[in-house]
């Protein structure tokens, strides 16, 4: 295929140079996504400079040729608003070719400095926006808006109808597992893991009530939810209130979090995200069999083909979807390699650094 490549196009990509600005939810949630873009970019010799908050390690995910700038210089709100000009005169010593905004939430800044270094851009997002947007955009520098699924593309399509043919699906990519995880130890006790962040406790009673109820009716595993956020004291509050403080736990986001994931022969997405979820695609690529609701980014979820749908305002719902997949192992494995084959035809990580290559040369010539 590389012979095939237009000559022009092979010394464009050789001249690429992308800054990449990210937010704290893509170091904390998308780290793995993240990680694997930037070993992409070093693997194929691409000069990067990453633009990240300050307070994490990132050492663990930026391969040693890839440069890194921190703002704002100290992790205080107002900081946000300052600085801009600095941060432009640091990363014009780079001498960037195109920025690359990995989260709506840098948006506003990746726009700014795409006009103050005259650079044209490209924004990720991966979230439901809605009716008037909600992501900044500026259509003077904006070469082109990624989205990890379709869903999300829909709605910014209908959101930006003047940039609709900007738009672009690429899928995150994710390893696979040879096999599937899902109970593939039969001595050891089956576990239920969610990932998510933790806003409101309401979001989780539906699923806990169901877990009181399976435990009272003999079935034995564990539940880890992995996940932090305002809700983490009200959410152990409930614990209590069940009586489900020994059979649940709560552990942080941890770093790297994809370990966690590996304890659980089940998944579930207790609620509909409005983001597409990369806990979900590990979960799926490492072979859990899921349990999860639709009403959001439901690109991955396909009802007994690669997860059980159930309603996650009704206890007994959700009940039944669990007792499912612990009452027939079989069957919930055999969910688990469905979903891994659609992650492995579709959700390859080589596919998305071609697919995010590509974007970064036609964007360098947007405004040539």
């Amino acid at each position: 295929m590389g012979n095939e490549q237009n000559p022009n196009t092979a010394v464009i990509r050789k001249l690429l140079r992308p800054a990449l600005i990210v937010s704290r939810n893509t170091l904390v949630e998308r780290s793995t996504f993240l990680g694997r873009l930037l070993i992409g970019l070093a693997d194929e010799s691409i000069a990067t400079t990453l633009i990240c908050p300050p307070g994490y390690n990132v050492e663990s995910i930026v391969p040693p040729p890839i440069s890194v700038l921190t703002y704002p210089l100290m992790d205080l709100p107002v900081m946000e608003y300052f600085g801009v000009g600095w941060l432009a005169s640091q990363l014009a010593k780079f001498k960037p070719t195109v920025l690359h905004g990995l989260c709506e939430n840098e948006a506003a800044l990746t726009c700014r400095l795409a006009r103050r270094l005259d650079l044209p851009y490209v924004q990720t997002v991966h979230s439901l926006v809605g009716r008037f947007g909600g992501v900044r955009v500026c259509p003077q520098r904006c070469a082109a808006i990624s989205a990890p699924a379709e869903t999300i593309c829909n709605h910014l399509s209908q959101a930006y109808p003047r940039l609709a043919d900007r738009i672009r699906r690429i899928h995150i990519g994710t390893f696979i597992e040879e096999d599937a995880i899902c109970f593939s130890d039969s001595s050891r006790l089956a576990s239920i893991v969610l990932a998510q962040p933790l806003r409101r406790a309401a979001d989780f009673e539906p699923f806990l009530r169901a877990v009181k109820a399976l435990l009272a009716e003999g079935h034995e595993f564990l539940v880890i939810i992995m996940g932090s956020g305002p809700a983490e004291h009200r959410l152990r509050r409930l614990l209590l209130r069940l009586d489900l403080s020994q059979a649940v736990t709560i552990v942080p986001i941890l770093d790297p979090w994809r370990s966690v994931l590996t304890a659980g022969d089940i998944f579930v997405q207790p609620q509909p995200q409005r983001a597409f979820s990369t806990f979900l695609l590990e979960a799926m690529g490492l072979g859990t069999a899921v349990a999860a609701c639709l009403g959001g980014v439901d690109d991955l979820l396909i009802p007994d083909q690669t997860a059980v749908i159930f309603d996650p305002n009704d206890e007994q719902s959700i009940r039944q979807a669990l007792v499912r997949l612990l009452g027939e192992p079989d069957f919930a494995r055999r969910l688990a390699k469905t979903a891994q084959d659609r992650i492995r035809a579709d959700y390859s990580v080589s596919r998305m650094i071609a697919a995010t290559l590509e974007m970064y040369t036609q964007a360098q010539q947007y405004r040539d």
